[in-house]
């Protein structure tokens, strides 16, 4: 096993051995560091390289003395003072994950330049979560992303990355599933980086996030798309925003089909704030199937208690729910409307879904279409482009479960008909009778029996067949193997 002494030798030789095998400081000799510490004023920057990992190895894995560990903790905290980053680097990738490291020599090494620094702030466990959140506030991009890709992130470190953190850091810590990252951090994120596409999909991508943040990123994603749309030129910008407004629309009702309880009434107070719940937005609602977000939207328009906006919704036709729609500021031409939906909710009870009842639609255009009022044309309107959406959605799901399962292609039958006409034929005709031919008096009369030759007969057929003629080469190979 190599010795610091060795180590301390001007020779790459040494160095090299000391990078292959752990390095063990030699009981009973003195000043080993400091003659180590002397050969590194000689030695060039690989080599100087190797010979710390060597002794940080020796420091981690050897059973040294007291006073010798004290020594070689001075000689890994001198390596801080190296002129060369790669000593450096070499030096921290040999401490980062171990927990019996040198905490001094650690923090040393994390308040180095980023490429040194980002080895032990992405692994070392000597640091704690005011100093993880203190290298966040100092540190560049590099520096904040070590520390979002490390394992069982505190949310404290998570909530500075939030506030803080350059963008490659925001997209590392979205992408930690295994960090601590509360709501209010992924909101931060959202609102700092909502332009930012890559931000916007890592987000999307972590599970059980918030229904409320969850429409935002849909609505943020819509809007960007138009937006692009727009410049170059594919659509007009009158276009591209309806087409934006449908598929938030869309990604709102699926996103409500999955939100319950607290959920469900912080998305409808968040679309209330950034102005998500409109007419539209409510009678896909209701043509979903969705009473409890219709009441809890209700609620939240209205002031009103959401258990009583729920039990006036039950009864659309008395006046408590004309005095909640007017408290909600609705159109007062659109009350028709939405009295017709929910009672056809209760008449069809539907169960709660993404997609729009094809159903629920005809039901309420037929009430709307009834009363030939003027006011009705905008939300007929709607209405009709609700049912064309629900009748494409019927078309699409019928298709693809034809595809899944295709109907087997039953093989017609052909055989009654060509007995009909060849039935038919005969009654037309009349041919003339066809004499059955003679019987024979034995099956197998005009066959002749089947003799098996004796060997008499077969000597006489050989001998009877000309000779065989050898060519002359195989003759004398014959010859001259007898």
């Amino acid at each position: 096993m190599l010795t610091l002494a060795a180590a301390a030798e001007p020779s790459a030789s040494a160095v090299a051995t000391a990078a292959e095998r752990p390095l063990a400081l030699a009981a009973g000799e003195t000043g080993i560091v400091r003659r180590f510490l002397a050969w590194r004023q000689r030695a060039d920057a690989e080599e100087r390289a190797e010979a710390a990992s060597a002794l940080a190895r020796a420091y981690l894995y050897s059973d040294l003395p007291a006073n010798e560990r004290a020594e070689a903790e001075l000689g890994l905290a001198a390596v801080l003072d190296d002129p060369s980053a790669v000593a450096r680097r070499a030096l921290a990738e040999a401490l980062a994950g171990a927990s019996e490291a040198p905490r001094a020599v650690v923090l040393g090494l994390a308040a180095d330049q980023s490429d040194v620094a980002s080895v032990v702030l992405g692994r070392s466990p000597l640091l704690t979560e005011a100093e993880l959140v203190d290298f966040v506030a100092v540190g560049d991009a590099a520096a904040q992303t070590a520390i979002a890709h490390r394992p069982r992130l505190p949310a404290g470190v998570a909530a500075a990355l939030a506030e803080v953190g350059r963008r490659e850091a925001a997209i590392a810590l979205a992408d930690n599933l295994e960090a601590n990252v509360r709501p209010s951090a992924l909101w931060r994120l959202f609102e700092r980086f909502s332009e930012d596409a890559e931000v916007r999909d890592a987000l999307a991508s972590r599970p059980h996030l918030p229904a409320a943040l969850r429409n935002e990123l849909a609505a943020a994603t819509a809007r960007a798309l138009a937006d692009f749309s727009a410049r170059c030129g594919w659509l007009t910008a009158e276009r591209a925003q309806r087409i934006a407004r449908d598929a938030r629309e869309q990604a709102t009702a699926t996103i409500v089909s999955g939100a319950r309880g607290d959920e469900l009434a912080e998305l409808a107070r968040r679309m209330r704030a950034s102005g998500g719940l409109t007419v539209a937005m409510l009678m896909r609602a209701l043509l979903c199937g969705d009473r409890e977000f219709f009441a809890q939207a209700l609620s939240e328009l209205s002031g009103l208690a959401s258990h009583r906006a729920a039990a006036l919704a039950r009864a659309p036709k008395g006046q408590g729910f004309a005095a909640l729609y007017a408290k909600a500021r609705l159109p007062d031409a659109f009350l028709t409307a939405f009295r017709a939906a929910l009672a056809a909710l209760d008449a069809v009870d539907p169960p709660r879904g993404e997609t729009l009842s094809r159903t629920l639609c005809e039901r309420v255009i037929a009430a709307c279409e009834g009363r030939g009022e003027v006011e009705q044309g905008p939300m007929l309107a709607l209405l009709w482009r609700f049912a064309s959406e629900a009748a494409r959605a019927s078309a699409r799901e019928y298709a693809e479960d034809a595809w899944r399962a295709p109907p087997p292609l039953e093989r017609p039958n052909y055989a009654p008909l060509l007995l009909e006409a060849v039935a038919a034929a005969l009654e037309e005709s009349d041919p003339p009778p066809v004499e059955p031919p003679a019987l024979l008096e034995s099956p197998f009369a005009p066959f002749a029996p089947l003799v098996e030759p004796t060997l008499a007969e077969l000597e006489d057929e050989a001998s009877a067949a000309p000779p065989v003629q050898l060519p002359a080469d195989m003759l004398a190979a014959l010859a001259e193997a007898a």
